[in-house]
């Protein structure tokens, strides 16, 4: 492109300020020099059929001949975003000068997608004579800068030096944001250390471009040597540090902040409660909450939205429950307001910020239930919110309530991309239907590695291994470059069906081909490949072999392992380690226990247990959860909370006789073991699971299949029942546990004994 845009100009136009440049005179009639009585009466002269009124009325009298009428029509349409009737309008004068192209070059500037065009017109404006002013020069290098166009820039650049432009500070402002924009560095330093008048915009132009950079310590640098530092100064640094993910650093400059004695804006308020929300500091959040209120900024939508996700996060949804309710839901309603009102768009967040809330804090059913709330009372809802509860119903398992999004988003409209769709393959893997998981992935053309890490990790969930390795290799031969997380798919999916050989290639593949450092996901899926195929000599030389003894949930699989093959020797060692290093971790004292107690060494499981009693350490209670329509039904061990309680405890024993009959029985070894906390023979026969598909038996038609989702593994005795229950009621029982899902089928289950 080089320089030869660039002309030189005979006679320099005066700089026009950027305030003063659209301070117009107001228009005259030609004859009388008075203002034109048609605009005097015009109310709404921005509004397009005002201005094409003007426009016509403009024209009939000749007026557009004047060239500053021609300039404050040419305005109007430019501030009203009517950019095609500017261009004609544009076309139509016939003698332009400085003031007319700059109106149209920066009316471009600040539309997306105008680049190209403002580059042009810059063009147009050079051969024709007309010679930019600063605030010309600006526009054009914000393009430069959005479209990183260093060269267009550097020869803007040049002119202004060959033509000698004096120095304006917002112009200068503009080459410094180019080069840094460009990545330009030492231009941009040595351009800065050379700027003789230096505004607070500079200063924050600089220190936000490290920032951008990840150069922290080079962004506090500057910002500490910043002698007039205002509150977008503060700002720029603390919302920096954020995102750079120095949320203690960044803790540190708002005390600062404070300290300094500069003024919050409703932007640093916006800020602040990000962060404490990242840091769950609710009792700072509470002190910013105060000074909100202080300011009677508590009406401010985006304060209030940053207020229910503060909460939300810090675990306290009562408290951002009472905020979001002083929102009125008819202000939210499509039909009362535009997508491009601020007030409504903020009101919407605060709904969106609920919704995450309650997922974020693992309250599937009340998110669910608010976004309910949002789609009956016609509320926007926007893709994050709607990505959201995807999540939820995926977390939970709730297939039906899945199902009515995927409805819902197809009714709006909403583009299943590669965001979306892996969104959906993703609950509907984890609500138990893969079928319907794969046909989300083949509706989608050209998918992305987001896509196919989707399908492979939910093929892994189903024990599918095989598949999953199938759609990683077919990835490959597509030339899709996998990613640390398409890994952890692969090698759990070998995990599940013990392909030692095939994980073990794939690990080596991850790190000399890929150069993909294994993290503990990688690792634990190893030692789990290794130990679950009864390889515990093996398993436990990798960990040391690759130095990572140090991560808990490694040693949590080996000793899993270890009592699946009832290595109690070398399971013991284990505990000890893994006791040693989480004192807190409830399964390091359960599975110990358990060992001790299926090798009749009923003193030591006492003694692990009491210790676990002594440390005040809790195991999660087991429980099992369905979903009946619009409803989710929740049990625990031998829970008699439920309507039908009756029901289904007569139900359940009349079953389990049933299964005798044709060859079930209590697992005897688990009588005598803490397995989910549900002791002795009567607690066994009701456990959660069983107590679930009991429910959905009495209250689903025959042959329906039947899905149940559980927070803990499933136990030996759980897992031979649904085997025999799916052959006496000729129905499908669909279970997921922590590990894995489990189709039983006649009998069979899909994980073929292998877990």
């Amino acid at each position: 492109m080089g320089y030869r845009y660039f002309g030189s100009c005979r006679k320099f136009t005066k700089h026009v300020s950027v305030t003063n440049f659209h301070i117009v005179n107001f228009p005259f009639h030609s004859r009388s020099r008075q203002p034109c009585s048609f605009l005097h009466s015009t109310t709404s002269i921005g509004s397009p059929p005002s201005l094409r009124a003007l426009h016509g009325h403009y024209f009939k009298k000749g007026s557009l001949q004047i060239l500053n009428s021609a300039n404050y029509l040419l305005t109007l349409y430019v501030k009203s975003s009517n950019l095609d009737h500017a261009h004609k309008l544009f076309d139509e004068i016939t003698h332009k000068n400085t003031q007319t192209w700059t109106i149209l070059i920066s009316g471009f500037a600040r539309a997306a997608g105008s680049s190209e065009l403002v580059f042009s017109l810059f063009r147009e404006m050079q051969a024709d004579g007309a010679c930019p002013n600063q605030y010309t020069l600006s526009s054009v290098l914000k393009c430069c800068s959005r479209e990183n166009n260093i060269q267009f820039g550097k020869g803007i650049h040049a002119w202004i030096l060959r033509n000698g432009v004096g120095g304006d500070v917002v112009l200068e402002n503009s080459i410094l944001d180019l080069y840094l924009k460009c990545k330009e560095f030492e231009y941009a330093e040595s351009f800065f250390e050379l700027m003789i008048e230096k505004d607070v915009v500079s200063w924050n132009i600089m220190i936000g471009a490290y920032l951008r950079e990840g150069d922290v310590e080079k962004s506090l640098e500057m910002f500490r040597n910043f002698p007039n530092k205002d509150v977008v100064s503060w700002n720029t640094i603390i919302d920096g540090l954020i995102q750079c993910g120095y949320e203690r650093l960044a803790l540190e400059q708002l005390y600062c902040m404070v300290a300094h004695g500069t003024e919050f804006s409703p932007v640093t308020f916006s800020i602040a409660l990000i962060l404490v929300s990242s840091l769950s500091l609710v009792e700072v959040g509470r002190q910013l909450h105060g000074r909100v209120l202080t300011f009677g900024l508590n009406s401010d939508g985006y304060i209030r939205s940053s207020l229910v996700e503060m909460y939300g996060k810090c675990g306290r949804m009562d408290k951002a429950s009472t905020i979001l309710k002083d929102v009125p839901l008819n202000f939210l309603r499509k039909g009362n307001f535009g997508v491009t009102c601020k007030e409504p768009k903020a009101r919407m967040v605060s709904w969106s910020s609920m919704v995450s809330g309650y997922v974020w804090n693992g309250k599937y059913e009340d998110g669910m239930k608010t976004f309910r709330s949002m789609v009956c009372e016609l509320i926007v809802v926007d893709i994050r919110t709607v990505a959201t509860i995807i999540s939820a119903c995926a977390n939970a398992g709730i297939l039906e309530f899945g199902k009515q999004i995927h409805a819902y988003i197809q009714k709006i409209g909403l583009r299943i991309d590669a965001y979306v769709g892996s969104s959906l393959i993703d609950m509907y893997s984890k609500s138990g239907s893969l079928d319907d998981a794969l046909m989300i992935f083949e509706q989608i053309k050209e998918p992305n590695v987001v896509l196919w890490t989707s399908m492979i990790s939910g093929c892994a969930l189903h024990g599918q291994g095989k598949e999953a390795i199938s759609l990683f290799e077919g990835m490959l031969n597509l030339g899709i470059i996998p990613n640390e997380v398409t890994f952890v798919g692969v090698l759990n999916a070998c995990s599940h069906v013990g392909l030692i050989e095939e994980g073990c290639r794939y690990f080596r593949m991850m790190k000399d081909t890929y150069h993909i450092n294994p993290e503990v996901e990688h690792y634990t899926s190893m030692v789990n490949l290794y130990g679950r195929a009864g390889h515990l000599i093996e398993a436990k030389n990798f960990i040391f072999e690759n130095s990572i003894s140090h991560f808990t949930s490694v040693w949590r699989s080996f000793l899993s392992s270890c009592r699946l093959h009832k290595n109690f020797n070398m399971g013991k060692s284990v505990s000890e380690m893994l006791l040693q290093s989480a004192p807190s971790d409830p399964d390091a004292y359960i599975l110990l226990s358990n060992m001790c107690s299926s090798n009749h060494q009923w003193d030591e499981a006492a003694i692990v247990r009491s210790l676990m009693y002594q440390r005040g350490v809790k195991k999660q209670p087991g429980q099992s959860w369905v979903q009946l329509k619009d409803q989710i039904h929740s049990f625990t061990v031998g829970d008699r909370s439920h309507p039908q309680d009756k029901e289904i405890y007569s139900y359940l024993d009349s079953l389990i006789g049933r299964l005798k009959e044709i060859g079930y029985s209590l697992d005897a070894k688990l009588v005598m073991q803490d397995v989910e906390e549900e002791q002795g023979e009567v607690l066994i026969s009701h456990h959660s699971e069983k107590l679930a598909l009991v429910f959905s038996i009495i209250n689903t038609s025959p042959r329906t299949p039947i899905r149940i989702m559980k927070n803990l593994r499933i136990c030996n005795d759980c897992h031979n029942f649904f085997k025999y229950a799916s052959q006496l009621l000729e129905r499908e029982i669909i279970v997921r546990d922590t590990h894995r899902f489990h189709h039983f089928k006649q009998s069979s289950c899909s994980c073929g004994e292998y877990w």
